[in-house]
């Protein structure tokens, strides 16, 4: 009769471990697939933030999803200021490719992510950055930039600076003195021969 009670006993207590065990499982299957969703949902958020405000210029959009902090960066001046910046750019030449990962906090809390597109128009390319977060019920926009590069050259030399513009304030006026580098055209008399 003794053995009986110990047995009980021991049947419950493994019966409390199965239980803990499959919600401890239950619990991390949960926290896994929530972090894999939300992971999935900011990627398609950062493609939604670059499609509106890259190529369709909706600066409700933009203005609308940023974070508090960006709001104090971005007035509502500097957000027309800085689609007006997308807008001369011209619609994108070819497919946009946005890289980036998500992170989380403490492994599953969190979630913040940044990318990067490359951005071809018709003369010149520009670089995409967005980092996003999702502190509370929705996603937004933490820091975002956007910087034009330089046109892309044709074929040919670039025209030299003006040779006014490169002379330092105690140079001798430009028509006395020919520019920097340059010698006189072949045939020419040398300066001060006149």
């Amino acid at each position: 009769m003794k053995l009986n009670p110990q047995l009980k006993s021991s049947g419950q207590v493994v019966a409390i471990l199965v239980i803990v065990l499959v919600l401890l499982g239950i619990g991390y299957w949960w926290l896994n697939s929530t972090k894999q969703q939300m992971a999935k949902e900011g990627k398609e958020f950062a493609n939604e933030a670059l499609q509106k405000i890259v190529v369709r210029h909706d600066v409700n959009f933009f203005g609308s999803h940023l974070s508090p902090q960006a709001r104090m960066n971005f007035p509502v001046s500097a957000q027309q200021e800085f689609m007006n910046e997308i807008v001369q750019m011209g619609a994108p030449v070819g497919a946009i490719d946005l890289q980036g990962q998500m992170e989380f906090q403490s492994q599953f809390f969190e979630p913040h992510g940044a990318f990067h597109a490359r951005i071809n128009y018709a003369a010149r390319y520009a670089d995409f950055d967005l980092s996003i977060s999702h502190p509370v019920g929705r996603w937004q926009i933490d820091t975002i930039g956007f910087v034009k590069q330089s046109e892309q050259l044709g074929p040919g030399p670039a025209a030299p600076p003006s040779p006014a513009a490169s002379l330092p304030p105690s140079a001798p006026p430009a028509s006395s003195a020919p520019p920097a580098g340059s010698a006189p055209p072949a045939g020419s008399a040398p300066p001060g021969a006149n």
